[in-house]
């Protein structure tokens, strides 16, 4: 019988640096975890054996392009890849909600990271009502399943990682894509709409989060070098975990290296 987690409380959760971190540090500390993760990575890639999702979830402006960079920043682009979750295109609304995610999963060797994912078809859509409870229930169950369904058959590693950000770290976020020229771009009139729905959103999070079957990570997100050493960390460790190294030559190549 799996172990009974404790509920995660949002409001209770921080959302800031623990006191004390030496910024300078931390932020060289991240970026030795970076290339150590691109040194894994290679290997995963090599064997074939796992892949590995990565889910970024938080509201707007939370950091989710921020850890994808930094992060992942020293592996290959032919090993790992991004995917950003919008508003469903008409083929996709023609499928089933998990028909676009499912298309995205990782192969064997490969990393993925979801910019938000299929779990936006449990927290948009609740927060405006377009979908009822019994809706909801039925879709997180989905969700439930499908992730099993990766883990179990292709050997996915699925990791999850909610942006913990609070609401006065958002304004000053969404303020600067206001005021400063280089940041203009990232600006949208509707991320000023959702935020009006903010306790509809963390309550919307903490149901998801809850009834999850794979634990989900609670990063502390109101400063970006902390929040990327927080994931860094946790995706170094999970990779370590594997222990693999390069396979090697299991036959004698029949190449002359000599006169080739």
């Amino acid at each position: 019988m799996a172990k009974k987690r404790t509920p995660v409380v949002i409001s209770k959760l921080k959302t800031t640096p623990p006191e004390g971190l030496d910024k300078k540090k931390i932020k060289k500390e991240t970026k030795k975890l970076a290339e150590e993760i691109g040194e894994l990575a290679e290997k995963m890639y090599a064997n074939k054996k796992f892949s590995l999702l990565i889910v970024l979830q938080g509201m707007d402006s939370s950091g989710k392009d921020g850890v994808s960079r930094n992060v992942f920043s020293q592996v290959s682009p032919t090993m790992v890849s991004a995917y950003g979750f919008k508003k469903p295109t008409d083929e996709e609304f023609a499928h089933d909600f998990l028909w676009r995610a499912h298309k995205q999963a990782p192969g064997k060797g490969e990393i993925k990271i979801f910019v938000r994912s299929h779990y936006e078809d449990v927290l948009i859509q609740r927060v405006h009502n377009w979908i009822n409870k019994k809706k909801v229930d039925s879709r997180i169950s989905s969700i439930n399943d499908w992730e099993r369904l990766l883990k179990e058959d292709n050997d996915t590693i699925v990791m999850k990682f909610f942006l913990n950000l609070s609401k006065a770290r958002q304004k000053e976020k969404l303020v600067e894509r206001i005021e400063v020229p280089e940041k203009n771009y990232k600006h949208n009139d509707g991320d000023w709409g959702e935020r009006k729905h903010w306790r509809k959103y963390m309550n919307a999070y903490q149901d998801a989060i809850n009834r999850s079957e794979i634990p989900w990570n609670i990063v502390p997100a109101d400063s970006r070098w902390y929040r990327n050493y927080f994931v860094a960390k946790i995706v170094r460790d999970k990779l370590r975990s594997l222990k693999e190294s390069y396979p090697t030559l299991k036959e004698k190549p029949q190449v002359d290296i000599k006169n080739g």
